[in-house]
């Protein structure tokens, strides 16, 4: 590849520093951009510039402009919170990006989304890309992503073009979200199968989703009439069931299968009455136990075609699901 500088959002994150990482050694000049400065970018010299995207900020165009191509991988995650926080994050934060890349000449943007985008309160087995945006979805955080993609998709136009990959529950090193939460359930006693335990979803390895983000870039350059404006799901090679590969991590920390079950609607009521205290006592900078959301995504099939990120984007898994596995850290 020809060097340029890139921009990636969200830098000290996990994807954002594996994307920094990955794009240095292909030979670009990578800027990071995030609210804090992460020290194993700066072991490696990669530029990082401090800005909160969320708010009115001068010196955005500054970085914007100096860059050739912006990946956005910052955003707010979580199950529970302050609707107010996940909207101006995620959704005006990515709105003041778009809008200052398309000011200062940007051609190619690079978004990650996720699939919550499209689920609702129903099993997805193999859905594609023409599955609609979720009306009910009972997570802050896929609301306000449903925003911020469908904004950078409906900015596409000739001179400055967009691709939304919607990447499914990454893990691997570095990961500080799916695997640490699983473990620490799993130490505490209190991780449960929900519902029957046969339900698939799609997971994907971090050097996959890094390596889709490249693809797309790639695609994005060199065949823009079928990629630009467009969202594309990308996951491992094919989905697994959930129970068995959460079975696979915990032993892969020595720690036994997950043991007893709870019925769905049962966790689903759970669930319901738990929110209602949170929201009644207006509690939103802690975690509850478990939401409704959190049962819906331990208990029902969302899994995805992957054709058109293989047909289109040249995209496939270069470590399977098993392997993958075997790459986790033991503490």
């Amino acid at each position: 590849m020809e060097t340029k500088k890139v921009l990636v959002t969200g830098g000290t994150g996990f994807l954002g520093s594996h994307l920094c990482f990955k794009l240095q050694k292909l030979g670009y000049e990578v800027i990071s951009l995030s609210r804090r400065p992460g020290e194993e970018l700066n072991d490696v010299g990669i530029k990082q510039v401090q800005i909160d995207l969320s708010s009115p900020n001068t010196d955005l165009d500054e970085v914007v402009k100096s860059v050739d191509v912006i990946f956005h991988t910052a955003g707010k995650v979580g199950m529970w919170g302050a609707w107010e926080e996940f909207y101006q994050v995620n959704y005006i934060g990515t709105q003041n990006l778009v809008d200052s890349a398309k000011r200062n000449g940007i051609r190619h943007f690079i978004y990650t989304s996720t699939p919550s985008v499209v689920f609702d309160n129903h099993d997805i087995q193999g859905g594609n890309e023409d599955l609609p945006y979720a009306k009910r979805s009972k997570s802050l955080y896929a609301r306000s992503k449903i925003l911020a993609e469908q904004y950078v998709l409906m900015n596409t136009d000739d001179q400055f073009k967009t691709v939304a990959l919607r990447p499914h529950l990454i893990f691997g090193p570095g990961d500080q979200n799916l695997i640490p939460r699983i473990i620490a359930k799993a130490q505490a006693g209190r991780l449960r199968k929900i519902g029957d335990g046969k339900n698939k979803v799609d997971v994907i390895y971090i050097d996959n989703a890094v390596e889709a983000h490249i693809k797309a870039y790639e695609a994005l350059k060199n065949n823009s009439i079928n990629v630009s404006g467009k969202a594309f799901f990308i996951a491992q090679e094919k989905p697994v069931i959930l129970w068995d590969f959460i079975d696979k991590v915990l032993a892969r920390y020595q720690l036994p299968k997950v043991q007893g079950r709870i019925p769905y609607f049962v966790a689903y009521m759970i669930a319901s009455l738990i929110e209602w205290v949170f929201k009644a006592f207006r509690i939103t900078k802690r975690e509850p136990p478990t939401t409704r959301f959190i049962v819906m995504q331990l208990a029902k099939s969302h899994y995805f075609s992957h054709k058109n990120a293989k047909t289109i984007l040249g995209y496939e898994p270069k470590l399977n699901t098993d392997e993958a596995i075997k790459l986790l850290g033991v503490d």
